[in-house]
């Protein structure tokens, strides 16, 4: 028979079996992947600068053949990229520097009439301390007699009991003599002896003197007003007199007829039910009109016939003249539940001077937060609120220096509330009490107890300006009928009769009232607005391209990963454990490692090994009797 040889495969039959086997792999990698990542940097870069919508980037491709081109449009690219984000950061500076716009508003509405105190400017003596004030009036007396020789009148009642209470007086006598008013050299304050001959008077300055307990270190309180010396050592010595009193405070002597002779608002009386009374140590007896009241006063119109109208005595009786050295009366006008500083915002009223005060109400209203340091009730201030009343900046910051003189001379000034387990400053409990306080007052001008930086303003103010215009009242026409009417009424019976009365007219001048509020300059909504017109300005597109470059980022750090793990992956096949010593060597048919192309490759190696002939198959032997021709 015939016999079947066996030759080596074509290779044009080679390579066409190869094709075929490679014709469905091609077909698998063209479809689409459901997750499918680039091969390289260079195919991602490409790929956006081709697809993407942000203007310019497509110039960064499409001149591969002229590198001055591409060059070009790449630092212009990148330089617009820059300038983009640098505007990008003005916005966001801005932004975070939270700006304000300030928004005026005219309201017109019934008004509710503010609170007005009125104060007497005469400092009452009471009787529980009239004793020990005639005390210091003679020792006062003997000072003005020594450093001015001036003789001050006094009642006939104080000298009598003079010899009386020379014992009694001792225990004054002795403190006065600690701080005693003295005549001082200007330049360096040196105490003037007693025989020295008569000197420019130009030279020297008044004052007094306070050292601290053990006399180490003085405080040198000079002024170059002896009106003022006398006066402020006088005042320090009756708050000290004041002090020794237990619940000075609430003495109650005030003769509200005495002082107010007439009262109307609105056309209609007052009476005690308007008003609530208070002593201030300088400015007397106080009223404060419409103050937390369960109904408060309302103006129906504007116009002086319809605010407040009061007639006041301003006649000095029985007063203490060192203190008050003024005329008439104070007047302060502020709004409800807040407590009346007289020396901040009150105003002086004539005698014989008919005072007509038009009011404007004006608001503000602050934003808190981050736009400004302002405070909505004070709960945020680390300063605890001493006073009965809504917080306000004046009220926290005379807290905060009363907070610190208990801290630091242990204990409390007069003129302000007392802290819960503290008591007043009196130097027959507190020797040197004046020096730390004097010393104190100093570094609270000066901020260095920081005070004013705790202390922030409220969110919500309600502030009243006002004007004022003055008459004569009465006029010489009806001085006398208007006397001779209050003689009656008010037993009315001074001898200067001009100087001993005075009316104030306080009245809304219109309804209309200006509200300054704050408003954000810069929301959320204007910072995207701003850097939507900065990326179309820039670049001409939308917040697609913005995806769009988002998406370039995610699939580049993709890459970096994939790359860092394949990377990883072999370096530990390029360093496997020592083989064993039956081990085969099976490299051969290991997987090499796969591209980084998408989707990935595999190389499938064919080995072609030339079969052998037929009759190789044959058996071998002697006889090839059997060989099939």
């Amino acid at each position: 028979g015939g016999s079947v040889k066996a030759g080596k495969m074509p290779e044009g039959e080679k390579t066409r079996q190869c094709k075929q086997e490679e014709e469905p792999l091609q077909k698998e990698e063209e479809q689409e992947g459901l997750i499918e990542f680039y091969s390289s940097y260079q195919e991602l870069f490409q790929f956006f600068c081709s697809n993407t919508t942000i203007h310019g980037a497509i110039r960064l491709v499409c001149s591969k053949k002229n590198k001055m081109k591409t060059a070009f449009w790449s630092v212009l690219f990148f330089l617009t990229f820059g300038l983009m984000y640098w505007q990008f950061g003005i916005l966001y500076r801005e932004y975070f520097s939270y700006p304000v716009n300030l928004n005026l508003n005219l309201n017109s509405d019934r008004l509710t009439f503010p609170a007005v105190t009125l104060c007497t400017l005469n400092p009452y003596r009471y009787s529980a301390i009239r004793k020990k004030l005639d005390e210091l009036d003679q020792i006062t007396h003997q000072t003005l007699l020594d450093l001015y020789d001036y003789n001050m009148s006094l009642p006939r009642s104080d000298w009598s009991t003079l010899s009386t209470q020379k014992r009694s007086s001792r225990s004054l006598l002795h403190h006065v003599q600690r701080h005693p008013l003295r005549r001082q050299k200007r330049d360096n304050l040196v105490n003037l002896p007693e025989n020295s001959p008569s000197v420019d008077k130009n030279d020297w300055r008044i004052g007094f003197v306070l050292c601290s307990e053990n006399n180490k270190d003085c405080f040198h309180q000079a002024y170059s007003s002896g009106v003022d010396a006398v006066r402020e050592w006088y005042s320090f010595h009756y708050i000290n007199i004041l002090a020794q009193v237990p619940d000075a405070k609430a003495l109650d002597e005030s003769d509200f007829e005495n002082f107010i002779y007439a009262c109307r608002f609105n056309e209609a009386t007052c009476d005690k039910a308007n008003y609530t009374h208070f002593h201030h140590p300088l400015y007397g007896n106080c009223y404060t009109f419409n103050d937390n009241s369960s109904s408060l006063w309302t103006s129906s119109l504007p116009g002086i016939n319809n605010g407040l109208s009061l007639v006041v005595r301003t006649e000095q009786n029985d007063f203490i003249p060192l203190l008050s050295t003024v005329t008439g009366a104070r007047v302060m006008v502020h709004d409800q539940n807040e407590p009346a500083f007289m020396d901040d915002g009150g105003f002086n009223v004539r005698p014989g001077i008919e005072t007509s005060i038009s009011m404007r109400k004006e608001m503000t209203v602050r934003l808190g937060g981050s736009y400004s340091d302002c405070t909505e009730d004070g709960s945020d201030v680390p300063v605890q609120n001493l006073y009965s009343s809504r917080y306000t900046e004046q009220v926290c910051i005379r807290s905060c220096f009363q907070l610190n003189m208990v801290e630091r001379c242990g204990c409390a000034y007069y003129f302000y509330p007392l802290p819960e387990g503290a008591e007043y400053c009196d130097y027959t409990k507190h020797v040197s009490w004046g020096y730390c306080y004097y010393k104190l007052l100093a570094e609270f001008k000066a901020d260095v107890l920081g005070c004013f930086h705790k202390c922030r303003k409220p969110c919500k103010m309600t502030e009243y300006q006002l004007s004022a215009g003055y008459s004569r009242w009465p006029s010489a026409v009806s001085e006398d009928w208007v006397f001779h009417v209050l003689s009656q009424q008010n037993k009315y019976n001074i001898t200067s009769k001009r100087n001993g009365v005075a009316k104030v007219n306080i009245f809304f001048e219109e309804w209309n009232y200006k509200t300054n509020g704050e408003s954000p300059a810069f929301t959320v909504v204007t910072l995207l607005s701003q850097l939507g017109n900065q990326w179309s300005l820039w670049f001409g597109s939308s917040v697609l391209s913005v995806m769009e470059l988002a998406e370039l980022i995610l699939d580049f750090i993709a890459i970096t990963f994939i790359l860092a793990f394949r990377w990883f992956r072999s370096r530990q096949k390029l360093s496997p454990p020592g083989p064993s010593p039956n081990s085969h060597d099976n490299t051969a048919f290991q997987d090499e490692t796969p591209g980084l192309g998408a989707p990935h490759r595999f190389t499938v190696e064919a080995v072609v090994t030339t079969l052998p002939s037929y009759n190789s198959l044959e058996p071998r032997g002697p006889s090839r009797d059997g060989e099939v021709g």
